[in-house]
């Protein structure tokens, strides 16, 4: 069977995985791109839109290692609704994603949300599907599009959590950002015990992050 992985979750010293408040003018809340600065830099963030052959730049350390991960062996993604859009998406008719006509997931993608809508065809292999279901039946849901391949459990903090506490993850590769934030939508909420369920393994970066590594 195939697994569930999560790739490149960043969170600060507090356990906050991203801002607040959250708007089309900041997807991130008052975090901003802080979280993410570590992934600015790897080969892996260059590559992303650069064309075939061309040198990217960028680095190619540790963080570019794990980076890379995000891409390899995924038949389909999940989402949460907060992912896709900023609030009050789900009102908009012609709201289509962050990402532009081609956006960088190729494979079957499901928002979970409480506004189902038709389906959403993308370039590049990118189509949104739009789901009312609990985490079991979107990965089920998932699994089946996925066709044998890995299923990504892509954010945000809520659904991340949500999976994590029905025990439907296999892998997750977290990056603590030494950055406290104060505010926003903690990933750890309720999962007290946590490591119990997984091998921990945790990678230390020369950028003086922290990589943690939980898989079953």
């Amino acid at each position: 069977m195939s697994r569930t992985r999560i790739h490149n979750l960043s969170i600060s010293l507090d356990g906050f995985a991203t801002g607040e408040p959250q708007s089309a003018q900041a997807p991130f809340g008052h975090a901003g791109e802080r979280l993410h600065e570590w992934m600015f830099a790897t080969r892996f963030w260059s590559q992303q839109g650069a064309p075939d052959g061309a040198d990217a730049g960028g680095s190619a350390g540790v963080d570019d290692a794990f980076a890379q991960l995000h891409s390899i062996g995924f038949g389909a993604e999940i989402m949460g609704a907060h992912k896709f859009g900023p609030p009050g998406w789900q009102d908009d008719p012609d709201w289509r994603g962050w990402w532009g006509a081609n956006p960088p997931f190729h494979t079957p993608t499901f928002v979970l949300t409480h506004h189902p809508r038709p389906p959403l065809e993308m370039e590049g292999g990118t189509t949104f599907h739009f789901l009312d279901a609990s985490p079991a039946e979107a990965l089920a849901t998932a699994r089946a599009a996925a066709d044998g391949q890995d299923v990504r459990i892509g954010g945000g903090p809520t659904v991340v959590r949500e999976f994590l506490a029905a025990g439907l993850v296999d892998h997750m590769h977290l990056v603590q950002v030494p950055i406290v934030l104060g505010r926003g939508v903690r990933l750890w909420d309720g999962l007290e015990g946590l490591e119990d369920a997984y091998d921990l393994e945790a990678v230390s970066s020369p950028q003086r992050r922290h990589s943690p590594h939980l898989h079953t």
